[in-house]
């Protein structure tokens, strides 16, 4: 930049190390395709048509028009080009401000992307459109730059709806007038609590310019795909409700996700949710009635079977449709998870939250049917009632591992003898007399030591 470059934008530059401020400063000439400084010193504006070229693959045409009039609504201190171009003092501050800006900063720039360059306010309806454009564009940006990390939007569930429904559910963060209106002061107070909007900001200014800077990857929006045979799924998940559940669990969007059981793969079978979830560390399950609700919890601990509740305070319910929310402990009492097979005198499925024939969510052991219950709300975890009908029945039920197999886990399988493997064996030795010698041999269980 000369010396009649703007003071606004050399101090925003100044947030770049050394190395990056080539970087920053060469992407007006690289829009441009000068590879010069020519463009800059004959007065020559970044136009409307070439943003569109250059993220045609990332974004729809209504948010590129979006970031066009948040870069243009920029101040820089000196005069710009005239025409509705862009100044490359302009784009320097806008990048600046999404890529290293704070909330204060930022704020404008959403109010412009949202209601336009003049506005001094915006309403929530209009905040819902631009974030519905921004998720949209951040999971199209994901895709074309191959950052799926093994998720298959193809055999996923509704990702269109899921984007509508992720909007609405970070808009209703705001904390908006009366009239539902909102000034700078409400957007940065947004901007400052719901960090995803940062990400998806970055993701796509980053991504869709092309910054490429190496001391800032793109931010990391979706947890890996362990394994999910995609072939034989159709699942209740798609990527937007993955970048909203993701960052609530303790491991965010580190842990691996692995399918364990689905109805469309393994069948309407409790028994077969049981064997394959129980100590198979924190699970995500998702649910589906035949009323089109979708619903489920995070399991924080790994499932036993036992007629007493478990889990901790990190357990949590959450809704999916008709609108995605999540449900943490009220830390009115400890009831955060159950799960029992085979007794006499006590429920026999699978609950989280509430109590006894009263669950937040519940499945039943016959597996047809289970029931969400609130009146008005889950004691342990302040929800409401998550299914169409308090009695519900079952369309689909998923459930997802999400993090590493537990120690204990991967050490019993190493311990295993064939007399776990297959129980009836060992029934039959029993009956024919025969000395079970491993068992003798086996370290006592913690329970057998008291």
């Amino acid at each position: 930049m000369g010396n009649a470059d703007s003071v606004v934008a050399q101090k925003r530059l100044a947030r770049f190390r050394p190395d990056e401020r080539p970087v920053i400063e060469g992407i007006f000439d690289r829009l441009h395709g000068s590879g010069s400084v020519s463009s800059a010193k004959t007065g020559k504006a970044l136009s409307l048509d070439l943003l569109k070229m250059t993220m045609a693959k990332m974004a729809s045409e209504s948010m590129i028009n979006r970031v066009f009039q948040g870069i243009h609504s920029i101040d820089p201190g000196v005069p710009v080009p005239p025409g509705d171009g862009i100044s490359r003092e302009q784009l320097v501050i806008f990048l600046a401000d999404i890529l290293r800006g704070t909330a204060e900063e930022r704020a404008p720039l959403v109010l412009a992307m949202a209601e336009g360059a003049k506005a001094t306010a915006t309403t929530t309806e209009q905040i819902r459109g631009f974030v519905e454009d921004l998720v949209s564009a951040a999971v199209q940006t994901l895709a074309h730059r191959g950052q799926l990390r093994a998720w298959q939007p193809d055999r996923m569930g509704d990702g269109p709806q899921g984007v509508k429904l992720l909007a609405e559910q970070l808009t209703s963060e705001l904390k908006s007038s009366d009239q539902n209106t909102c000034d700078i002061p409400c957007l940065e107070d947004w901007l400052f609590r719901i960090p995803a909007m940062a990400m998806f900001l970055e993701l796509l200014i980053g991504e869709g310019l092309g910054v490429g800077l190496p001391s800032r990857p793109p931010p990391t929006l979706l947890p890996p795909c362990q394994y999910a045979p995609w072939s034989d799924l159709r699942c209740l998940l798609n990527i937007p409700l993955l970048m909203f559940l993701s960052p609530q669990l303790p491991a965010g969007h580190s842990a691996p996700w692995r399918l364990l059981f689905s109805t469309n793969i393994h069948g309407e079978s409790f028994t077969r949710l049981v064997g394959n979830c129980k100590n198979r560390g924190p699970t995500v399950i998702l649910v589906k009635d035949t009323k089109g609700h979708i619903f489920g919890g995070f399991a924080s601990q790994s499932w036993e079977v036992k007629p007493q509740f478990q889990g901790d305070s990190r357990c949590f319910l959450f809704s999916v449709f008709p609108y995605m929310r999540v449900f943490t402990c009220t830390g009115y009492n400890n009831h955060y998870m159950y799960l029992n097979q085979g007794q006499q005198t006590m429920p026999n499925g699978l609950g989280m939250g509430g109590q006894h024939g009263y669950f937040g969510l519940w499945l039943d052991c016959d597996f047809g049917h289970g029931h969400s219950r609130a009146r008005p709300r889950c004691t342990t975890y302040g929800s409401p009632q998550l299914s169409g009908d308090e009695d519900f029945k079952l369309d689909t039920v998923e459930v997802w591992a999400v993090g590493q197999l537990p120690e204990e886990q991967e050490q019993d399988e190493k311990k295993k003898s064939i007399l776990d493997a297959d129980p009836e064996v060992q029934a039959i030795m029993e009956m024919t007399g025969k000395t079970l010698h491993s068992q003798g041999l086996r370290e006592p269980e913690e329970d057998e030591e008291q």
